[in-house]
């Protein structure tokens, strides 16, 4: 059986962002875009409290990382 995949909502996603170091850059419609000192870019999309899909999340925790 597969593992579970990430279930997060994009309020979870930016507190967690912030929280690495992150600072809200800008906002573009419902995609919120966040920069840290590296010069790496994250987009968070916000639609309401929806859960992200799995593979979103997978990208954001990757770039957080980095």
């Amino acid at each position: 059986m597969s593992p579970k995949p990430f279930r997060f909502t994009a309020k979870q996603i930016i507190r967690l962002i912030e929280e690495r170091g992150f600072s809200l850059s800008r906002q573009n419609g419902s995609h919120i875009i966040f920069h840290n000192d590296k010069g790496v870019q994250i987009t968070v999309p916000k639609h309401t409290s929806n859960i992200l899909h799995p593979k979103i999340v997978k990208n954001i925790l990757r770039d957080i990382d980095a």
